[in-house]
């Protein structure tokens, strides 16, 4: 649906360009528009690409291991359904390390690598699991505490200040992240298994 919506925004906007004869500001957007994303892109590759070596250092050397036994006792309330020797502890614990980061596309494998592992221990692969979906809403709602991605698209946007939003998006994240462990526990509550 959004895809339609977009597709008829743009040919709105391309036939009010025609009919009042500026099309010539279109075809000027469109190709500073496409200059500015292959160059935002190339500059964020960099930063991604650090912190996702970082990462898989972190990995390698076992470190991720040793944050999960740290961490192990803060997420367990959340997934009392995970057995404590699982696989997933790893994955999920790398992915929400990567979002606490602000890193969302490292966070994606490790995303997709808890869910895998999670789908394994599934009484019921037909539908979620409750730690699939605590996964999900903590997965979407995590709190960042330093928004790297997006102090990257501000640095290659020439912002004066490309970090003045850490305190705004720590706030907003704590408060996204807060109503979906509610929301979460309500649910569960609700519908118990």
């Amino acid at each position: 649906m959004l895809n339609i919506i977009w597709i008829v925004l743009l040919c709105v906007g391309i036939l009010v360009a025609a009919f009042t004869g500026n099309i010539g500001v279109v075809t000027e957007s469109a190709l500073k528009a496409g200059e500015l994303g292959v160059k935002t892109g190339i500059q964020l590759m960099g930063v991604i690409a650090l912190w996702m070596g970082l990462m898989r250092l972190a990995q390698k050397s076992g470190i991720v291991s040793a944050i999960a036994k740290v961490f192990g006792p803060l997420l367990a309330p959340l997934f009392p359904d995970l057995k404590r020797e699982s696989e997933a502890w790893g994955a999920i614990v790398m992915n929400l390390c990567a979002n606490i980061l602000g890193l969302g596309n490292a966070a994606t494998p490790f995303g997709l690598k808890a869910m895998q592992e999670l789908q394994k221990e599934n009484p019921h692969p037909d539908q979620a699991s409750r730690s699939m979906i605590t996964f999900l809403a903590l997965n979407t709602s995590c709190i960042t505490l330093v928004p790297a991605t997006i102090i990257g698209i501000r640095i290659a946007a020439g912002s004066a200040n490309p970090t003045e939003i850490i305190g705004t998006t720590i706030f907003a994240t704590c408060c996204a992240m807060t109503c979906a462990i509610v929301a979460d526990w309500l649910f569960r509550r609700r519908n118990p298994v």
